[in-house]
């Protein structure tokens, strides 16, 4: 409601304007717009239409519009007032084409190619909404004004964000040349200079933010982000307590909490997760938050099932797989969880973590040459361990290869330091008879 609101007091600008719908404003731009049209007079038909706009009689504005443009099909005016219509109607793609022939009418429309590139932003066609956008910001605005020239600048910061945070800034200064900065556009600087690595303008913002409005759900998100990735966590879950008392069924900043109090090992962690994760089942980012905890907390076979959920959305996610086999390890699925590290290091041989569960998987199906090589790329990318280093012993023994079995039980004897009392038994009753057959 609020959207058509604005954009009909803009309407009103139109209507009360008695100049041509693209004639340059009288106010001086930094960059100079190409050359106005010829101005036309408005019909008594077209001002109809848009005195019936104005009271949202859309019927009425359709009607005059249609028998209109039936006989004057290149008016640009007309077109426009059209495809407002349209789109006040919910007729999105119809509004597009309207809009497209009002540009085609009159290249410099301002207002036609700010109001297309806008609904097609809202409509998710980033990259067809930002040429329009873009030819937008080079024309005069005339009686729309510089509030109107600054929404296609922040427009456009919204649609560079994502792939061009420096070009979002420069789209974002622009508007701020224009019109004075609004708290959303302070979220949005502190956003893309989080993006840009700059943490300390990111902070600086959020906090000007929080300093006027406590209570903004994405200004505490934002800055509990920061101080999350800094690792700050005992100060992250003070200020994300204080922004669930204002705001406490957030799911987002529910979830940054959650995320803190495991991060320090909070036994708080897990209810709330579990709470979350009712509330919003289908949210991939929850769930495996919740199986991540889950299967620390030693319930493997729910973490398990968790995880299971999230590859069937996404099979080939090297992380789940790994996640997955080693639940599958702890139930003593070792076919299984063999099944599921070979898959995980054939996406990502880079996966060290992978490498390692399919070398405990191996070992446990008796298959000491594949737990070979999974050691052996294992060691590309991590150190050894107490743990590999008997897993190296125990498939050269399987192997009999007894002078590489002999390295590596010593090996995992120099490394244990009594820490793994079975492991280390074994080790010394096989160098006894390896050694003594020397």
């Amino acid at each position: 409601m609020r959207y058509f609101v604005s954009r009909l007091a803009f309407f009103v600008l139109l209507l009360a304007s008695v100049a041509t719908f693209g004639q340059s404003s009288s106010q001086s731009s930094e960059q100079q717009a190409p050359a106005a049209a010829t101005p036309q007079p408005v019909s008594e038909e077209v001002a109809e239409a848009e005195a019936a706009i104005v009271k949202s009689d859309w019927k009425a504005a359709e009607t005059k519009l249609e028998t209109w443009l039936a006989a004057h099909p290149a008016d640009a005016r007309a077109l426009f007032d059209a495809g407002y219509v349209a789109d006040a109607q919910n007729r999105p793609d119809d509004a597009v084409g309207l809009y497209r022939r009002a540009v085609e009418a009159n290249p410099q429309s301002f207002e036609a190619h700010v109001e297309m590139g806008l609904l097609l932003a809202r409509q998710g066609k980033q990259a067809e909404a930002r040429p329009e956008l873009a030819a937008a910001t080079q024309l005069a605005p005339g009686v729309a004004g510089p509030d109107a020239k600054a929404r296609a600048w922040r427009a456009l910061a919204q649609i560079d964000r994502t792939n061009d945070p420096a070009e979002a800034s420069t789209d974002l200064l622009e508007a701020l040349k224009l019109t004075p900065e609004t708290p959303e556009d302070t979220l949005l600087a502190a956003s893309l200079a989080d993006q840009s690595g700059q943490a300390d303008a990111a902070e600086a913002a959020y906090r000007r933010v929080l300093a006027e409005d406590p209570k903004s759900a994405a200004a505490n998100a934002g800055l509990a982000h920061i101080l999350i990735a800094r690792k700050q966590f005992p100060e992250a879950e003070a200020l994300l307590r204080t922004a669930l008392e204002k705001l406490p069924d957030d799911p987002v900043l529910s979830a940054q909490l959650a995320a803190v109090l495991a991060a320090q090992d909070k036994a708080e962690a897990l209810p709330l997760l579990q709470k979350l994760h009712t509330a919003l089942p289908n949210n991939a980012v929850i769930s495996r938050m919740l199986a991540e905890v889950l299967a620390e907390a030693g319930d493997a076979a729910g973490s398990d099932k968790l995880y299971v959920g999230l590859l069937a959305a996404q099979p080939d996610d090297p992380e789940l797989l790994v996640s997955h086999g080693q639940n599958l390890l702890h139930l003593l699925k070792y076919a299984e969880a063999l099944a599921a590290f070979d898959k995980a290091t054939r996406l990502d041989a880079a996966n060290g973590d992978g490498w390692s569960g399919l070398a405990i998987a191996a070992s446990r199906t008796n298959q000491p040459s594949i737990t070979l090589h999974a050691l052996t790329m294992r060691s590309r990318y991590l150190p050894e361990l107490p743990s590999t280093y008997f897993l190296w012993a125990t498939a050269y023994d399987s192997l009999h290869d007894k002078a590489a079995a002999v390295t590596y039980y010593h090996h995992f004897l120099d490394a244990s330091a009594g820490k793994f009392p079975n492991q280390e038994w074994q080790a010394r009753q096989r160098l006894l008879l390896l050694e003594g057959k020397k």
